[in-house]
């Protein structure tokens, strides 16, 4: 199994809270089951116990200071490569880091 997608600088096995996350909130029926990004967040802090609460924020925020300086795009793709089915505007990256706050 490779460890990083063709033509991304994020490698999956680097963020398996934050894979693990996208694959299982941000996936293609989000809009469906929760209806924004910002609702799927809160339901995973809902489901989740303290450790993979914890596990997420710290991955969410080293990903964030990986990706710093990059445009919305790039994070975007980077998201994509790790398992995410929907795109986010600032708005939805602020939001999602908010909640996922430890």
């Amino acid at each position: 199994m490779t460890t990083k997608k063709k033509g991304s600088p994020i490698s999956i096995v680097e963020f398996p809270a934050l894979r693990d996350f996208l694959r299982g909130y941000f996936h293609e029926d989000l809009a469906a089951e929760y209806g924004s990004p910002k609702a799927a967040a809160q339901r995973f802090r809902q489901d989740a116990d303290e450790a993979q609460r914890k596990a997420l924020a710290e991955e969410w925020t080293r990903f964030l200071a990986g990706m710093k300086g990059q445009p919305l795009e790039a994070l975007n793709q980077a998201l994509i490569a790790l398992g995410s089915a929907c795109r986010l505007d600032q708005a939805d990256v602020d939001e999602v880091s908010r909640i996922l706050q430890f």
